[in-house]
């Protein structure tokens, strides 16, 4: 079965409809969401309605925090939370708008399919714990994160693509040629962002998983588009459309 994995949307439809126009041009049977589809950008409802058709979604720390109140976040992404709130509250086809909390509500924290975990943050914490590069440095947060791991884990939250090894090694989508095959190592997949990406390239990121082989995605999308639609918003802070241009 040959899979899209995304993460991390937030909100930006110019960005979700490039991947999902990327999608469309290969031979892909479903799509799984690994979170955080709203926060932060200007359409959270017809983000929410795209993903409401994928096969698989987890629930994300800023989707859990338009359900309830945000706890840990920065002002502007406290803000935004709460105007994204407010979207999905005044929507005027009540109908659609149960059906968008409902999808929130009944969003599981983590998946398991086999030797395959889908989560947000980490297999530790699904939700908040975040798993940077530089965390092969930290000996005993890795070990105790590959213990939950059955075999291979696929995660966002940091915005920074990546693989992780449990033998304490980071591979970089660049480093690997974008391509990378499982093996029996256990491994941590960062699939990057569709909607904020954060290692210094402002493409959208996602992940092709076909049978054991890894593909990473780069594709271009009209940011200018989207930062315009933020600046538009008092609510929304204008560094969440001035970091699109700089994949930051």
């Amino acid at each position: 079965m040959k899979r899209a994995i995304l993460s991390d949307i937030h909100g930006n439809l110019e960005a979700l409809n490039a991947v999902l126009s990327d999608v469309a041009d290969q031979n892909i049977s479903s799509i799984y969401c690994l979170g955080d589809i709203i926060g932060y950008g200007p359409n959270p409802r017809e983000c929410i309605d795209l993903a409401i058709k994928f096969q698989m979604c987890v629930l994300g720390n800023h989707d859990q925090g338009a359900l309830f109140d945000p706890e840990g976040f920065s002002s502007g992404a406290e803000r935004a939370i709460f105007w994204t709130r407010q979207q999905l509250e005044s929507a005027t086809d009540m109908e659609q708008n149960r059906r968008r909390w409902d999808f929130l509500l009944d969003t599981p924290r983590f998946i398991n399919e086999g030797e395959m975990m889908f989560v947000h943050g980490s297999a530790r914490n699904p939700l908040n714990e975040y798993v940077f590069p530089e965390d092969i440095y930290h000996v005993k947060k890795l070990e105790k994160i590959f213990a939950i791991i059955p075999r291979h884990c696929f995660q966002g939250h940091t915005h920074v693509p990546g693989i992780f090894l449990e033998s304490a090694r980071f591979l970089s989508p660049a480093e690997i040629g974008y391509r990378y095959r499982l093996n029996g190592e256990k491994t941590m997949v960062n699939v990057g962002s569709v909607g904020q990406p954060r290692d210094g390239d402002p493409r959208s990121c996602y992940v092709v998983l076909d049978g054991n082989q890894i593909e990473y995605r780069r594709v271009e999308y009209n940011y200018e588009e989207t930062i315009a639609k933020i600046y538009a918003i008092p609510e929304l802070e204008n560094f969440l459309g001035d970091r699109l241009r700089e994949g930051r």
